[in-house]
């Protein structure tokens, strides 16, 4: 049987991609198991999110039924209607006092239409797509589901540009206390490695390196002209199969941006939309300080397992590509 590593590490999470290499675009949804907690937070200066509100600490509602990222900008967040419709017609979400069945569905865009045809966005046949693909597998990594348009440090072009992706990696600890994440990258600053070196973003302009994006972004500022806003982001969700409380899954999810900024540079900036989920699925005892902990490091992992394991497409090269 294959390792996995990857978000379904984590017991009763299922990940289903949705991937359409023409227009160079796609959604991933993360499909949680009954009575999951939720929790956001949210970093970037360019978000576009939904039902976020909702998850805040002092709000009602806990549970969450599934977790959409996805490219097409704003006009991607349409694509989880169809991840509601596929909960819907199989009676899984949120039962209100009522007894209607509301499914919770959080989301996160990206912006990819620039690289492939913005006349194509992920729309709501492609989050039920993404639903029907879901699996407890291993996540396949790379340009795939909201990876597939994903681009690292297009700040000077696509030209310039590297290919980002979508990555994962996950962790047991002892006790059989899962820690997972899983990252789609189409960052404004370059991607770091372990060692501190570039290993995606800002092409140099003889093409035989890199350049620092934060250099870059100093001279457009005394150029007066800025990188267009809202067209980057980090969006990803961290998992843990430990029992904690919505509180505890917030600061989950502070920590576990740690981990961004320790891969991406600059990170957090005002033209991203840098946001991360925690889910706790509530299986094992769990402490928040050592789940956010792991959670930053995996953050970490699967972004730079993001661009590594991404392809060349709409001309942006890949790092496999040079």
């Amino acid at each position: 049987m294959m390792k996995n590593d990857t978000l379904t590490r984590v017991p009763g999470i299922k990940v289903g991609h949705y991937t359409d290499v023409d227009a160079i675009t796609g959604c991933t949804v993360v499909r949680c198991p009954p009575k999951t907690v939720g929790a956001v937070d949210v970093r970037g200066g360019a978000p576009g999110t939904r039902e976020t509100d909702m998850l805040q600490a002092h709000n009602l509602v806990e549970e969450v039924t599934a977790v959409l990222l996805s490219g097409g900008s704003a006009f991607g967040l349409a694509s989880a209607d169809g991840v509601m419709r596929w909960h819907v017609e199989r009676g899984l979400g949120y039962r209100s006092r009522s007894g209607v069945v509301v499914p919770i569905v959080p989301a996160a865009i990206l912006f990819d239409l620039t690289i492939g045809d913005s006349a194509v966005r992920p729309d709501a046949a492609a989050g039920y797509q993404a639903c029907e693909a879901a699996t407890s597998e291993p996540v396949p990594m790379g340009s795939v589901g909201a990876g597939t348009g994903a681009r690292v440090a297009a700040i000077r072009g696509d030209e310039r540009a590297s290919k980002g992706g979508i990555g994962s990696a996950a962790i047991e600890l002892p006790g059989g206390l899962v820690v997972a994440a899983l990252m789609a990258v189409n960052a404004v600053g370059n991607v770091i490695d372990e060692n501190g070196q570039i290993i995606a973003g800002l092409r140099s302009g003889d093409g035989k390196g890199f350049d620092s994006v934060l250099e870059a972004m100093t001279a457009m500022m005394s150029e007066h002209y800025a990188p267009s806003a809202n067209e980057s982001t980090v969006i990803g969700v961290v998992a843990t199969n430990g029992k904690l409380n919505k509180a505890q899954a917030h600061k989950v999810a502070q920590m576990a941006h740690d981990g961004l900024a320790r891969a991406v540079r600059p990170a957090h900036t005002m033209f991203d939309g840098d946001t991360i989920f925690a889910l706790a699925t509530g299986q094992v005892a769990a402490d928040p300080t050592i789940v956010g902990a792991y959670a930053a490091e995996m953050v970490a992992l699967a972004i730079r397992r993001a661009v590594r394991h991404a392809t060349t497409l709409g001309g942006v090269r890949a790092l496999s590509d040079g």
